[in-house]
């Protein structure tokens, strides 16, 4: 099956150009004309969004899955520029973590037709600092032992993702093997200084877990891990551009930084694209107030109810080059979690495509 769709603007590479013909067949990008072949749909096309770090959506909780809740999130993402996304499922007892994604998977394997799709899984934690929990229950953090990294993997392919707290011990020797069965690490929820965040880039890690969230600061003398990694070309740097979790200075030096190394993530909790009021969160209840942002009953953050086209309207918005927003939000995160044929329009990728409209 082929077709044809055409549009005034499209981001091609690193750049907006248009009118352009994007040709695809059984499901892929064949190859890109330029000009409109037949009639040119206003607004700006791009590749769909990819989000690789969402804890659940539209009133439901991937820690608490059902084929119903699942099937409304991934139903619904598409209404975000959102196209493929990470589920990810936080702290808990190791055991159980790994019955929750396995529930997930077959969940997802259930689901069929249009809408988003998964990417896999993302475990942020158990292996995270507890002097650093956000909302995660620091009585559940554990070191990745040998034993345990035994557990995660037999996960096998599906396990795309882990964030952990790389100086605990046995932490590097994690890193090392994670990365050495294909799976991105990200250095989250962690005390870990500037040198062994670099010594965790050594071992493999590529990834940092919302930038300057639930980590040890940016100092003058000790960089902490957000001052290795601005610098450091290694990493990929996730950020959750709510502008709550990070402020609109913070972001603008982020991206003036590293523009090309940052993935704009959601965060995303089962508040997302719901009205005020309790919803849940890896099994405790976070309350989504009229600021927009939830938290826990401590008051603490937790997690964000930002979807992805809104985080790049909020990056653009505070004076982002738009073309570096929109790759924030597609190649760059594609290319972090290792989906060469995601996040771009050119031949050979999958026609993973969004139509944004002037506003």
């Amino acid at each position: 099956m082929s077709t044809v769709l055409a549009a005034q603007k499209a981001l091609i590479g690193r750049g907006f150009t248009g009118p352009v013909s994007v040709h695809v067949e059984d499901g892929r990008i064949a190859h890109v004309t330029e000009g409109a072949d037949g009639e040119a749909a206003n607004g700006l096309l791009t590749p769909g969004l990819v989000d690789i770090q969402v804890n659940g959506a539209f009133g439901a909780d991937f820690a608490e899955i059902d084929e119903e809740g699942l099937r409304r999130i991934v139903r619904n993402l598409p209404r975000t520029g959102v196209t493929r996304f990470l589920p990810t499922l936080i702290t808990a007892d190791l055991t159980r973590l790994l019955g929750q994604a396995r529930v997930l998977l077959d969940a997802v394997s259930t689901v069929n037709g249009a809408g988003a799709r998964s990417l896999g899984v993302h475990l942020e934690g158990p292996f995270l600092s507890t002097k650093r929990p956000g909302v995660h229950d620091p009585s559940l953090m554990v070191p990745p032992t040998p034993e345990r990294i035994d557990a995660v993997l037999e996960l096998r392919d599906a396990l795309r993702m882990v964030t952990l707290a790389p100086e605990l011990p046995g932490g590097f020797e994690a890193v090392r093997r994670l990365t050495e069965a294909g799976v991105l690490v990200a250095v989250g929820h962690t005390d870990a200084t500037g040198a062994e965040t670099t010594k965790a880039a050594d071992h493999g890690a590529h990834m940092i877990t919302h930038l300057f969230n639930a980590q040890r600061g940016l100092g003058h003398r000790e960089p902490g891990v957000p001052g290795v990694a601005l610098v450091d070309e290694r990493y990929t740097l996730g950020l959750i551009a709510d502008l709550a979790h990070v402020g609109a200075d913070a972001c603008r030096l982020v991206f003036k930084a590293a523009g090309d190394r940052v993935a704009l993530v959601t965060d995303a909790v089962a508040a997302a694209g719901m009205p005020p009021g309790v919803y849940r969160l890896g099994g405790a209840d976070v309350l989504l107030s009229d600021d927009g942002v939830p938290r826990s009953a401590e008051g603490t953050i937790a997690g964000s109810a930002l979807t992805l086209d809104r985080a790049i309207r909020n990056i653009v918005s505070i004076g982002v080059d738009p073309v570096t927003a929109f790759r924030a939000a597609t190649v760059i995160p594609a290319d972090a979690i290792g989906e060469p044929t995601l996040g771009r329009i050119e031949p050979g990728a999958l026609a993973d495509l969004v139509l944004w409209d002037d506003e």
